[in-house]
């Protein structure tokens, strides 16, 4: 069979890559094509254009980028339609997904979707558009399954991928003496993964490590930006004599930081399921911040918050997230009674997640139900 799959970001083309293998497990003769990244082309697709070109952010930032995006659209139909795929598969970034899957049911092509817009959060009115023109969501959060099914979605929980990811990660090996760091206590900096983003929360996280000389600050650079983007911003913003960068290992970084700070998204769960106590982060544009502070519905914008349902990390978000709180909330982070309290936490968050598998499962679902139109019920 034939599979196009579309993910905009990062974590998409990471899971979209073990979504890939799995399928070919259960269809060795799959044939894929792709919007993603170098994991996805890395399992055996035909990456058609690259996440980076896709990675616009905030309202603000979109209207701003309107003309590309619409033209990204014009050209992945036209791919699609000259792929003739027996399944388009959505992975997350709902914002394109959506209008994809809407052209796409009209076409009659039929429509999965594999980790679910978190349209419980904002924009509800998008389930919708899930119950009309998706045939099967994949959701990874155990609250998500009850959600849509109570909105007459069809709906499989499958438990979360990074689950797969953490467990597969090879020994962390000398990490210090690789990237030439010394004995001092690491403190993570993840700054995010769009340039938008990382130009917002570096210059805030790099004032802030200077003020730690008895710690080295190590910013995990994001695989869709080159190192010369960051030297740029080391020079706009000063580079203190106790940070370095590394590229293409954040979690051998993060395995081995005894603290984190991290930009909402993706990451946050990541560094709690590597067991690293942190600092969720986030600061956006005025104008997308008034806008998302109208409409966003949720307690937390951190998954782990979300997912065991109370403040278990601190999230300092927008004019919270400043040099002289960040300073004294790092300090609390790193005293002995402040890990051992997150660290119990990450447990219970572990427990809630369920077991591995979510790949192998969804691609097994998918695969019966496009050669039967039904599928069994799946556990997590």
């Amino acid at each position: 069979m034939k599979y196009y799959l579309i993910a905009g970001e990062a974590s998409g083309d990471l899971h979209g890559a073990y979504l890939i293998r799995a399928l070919q497990q259960q269809d060795p003769t799959a044939d894929f094509r792709c919007w993603g990244g170098d994991l996805m082309a890395e399992a055996g697709a035909d990456v058609r254009k690259h996440y980076r070109e896709l990675a616009f952010m905030g309202f603000a930032e979109v209207i701003r980028n309107l003309r590309t995006i619409l033209r990204n659209f014009k050209t992945s139909k036209a791919d699609v339609l000259t792929y003739q795929p027996d399944v388009l598969i959505l992975i997350d970034y709902p914002g394109f997904n959506l209008r994809m899957a809407k052209w796409a049911h009209a076409q009659g092509i039929r429509v999965f979707y594999y980790i679910s817009p978190q349209v419980w959060a904002w924009k509800s009115s998008r389930v919708k558009q899930i119950r009309a023109y998706v045939e099967r969501l994949y959701v990874i959060l155990p609250f998500e399954q009850a959600w849509f099914a109570e909105r007459g979605v069809e709906v499989e929980y499958v438990g979360h991928p990074l689950l797969d990811v953490v467990a597969d990660l090879p020994p962390v090996g000398d990490f210090r003496a690789q990237y030439g760091l010394d004995e001092r206590p690491i403190v993570a900096l993840l700054p995010g993964s769009r340039k938008q983003e990382i130009d917002r929360m570096l210059s805030v996280m790099l004032a802030v490590a200077q003020r730690f000389p008895s710690h080295q600050f190590v910013v995990a650079g994001a695989p869709a930006q080159a190192a010369s983007y960051y030297q740029s911003l080391f020079v706009r913003y000063g580079l203190p004599s106790n940070v370095s960068l590394v590229e293409n290992a954040t979690y051998p970084l993060l395995r081995t930081a005894r603290a984190a700070l991290v930009t909402s998204g993706t990451a946050t769960l990541e560094t709690a399921l590597l067991n690293c106590p942190e600092i969720v982060c986030y600061r956006g544009s005025s104008i997308s911040y008034a806008i998302a502070k109208r409409i966003v519905k949720i307690k937390y914008i951190s998954l782990v918050n979300l997912i065991v349902d109370q403040p278990l990390v601190l999230e300092l978000i927008q004019h919270d997230f400043e040099a002289n709180r960040l300073e004294q909330e790092l300090q609390k982070l790193l005293t002995a009674a402040e890990q051992s309290r997150i660290k119990a936490g990450y447990q219970q968050l572990r427990q809630q997640l369920g077991g591995g598998g979510a790949a192998d499962r969804t691609a097994k679902s998918m695969v019966q139900r496009l050669h039967t139109g039904a599928t069994p019920p799946t556990t997590a």
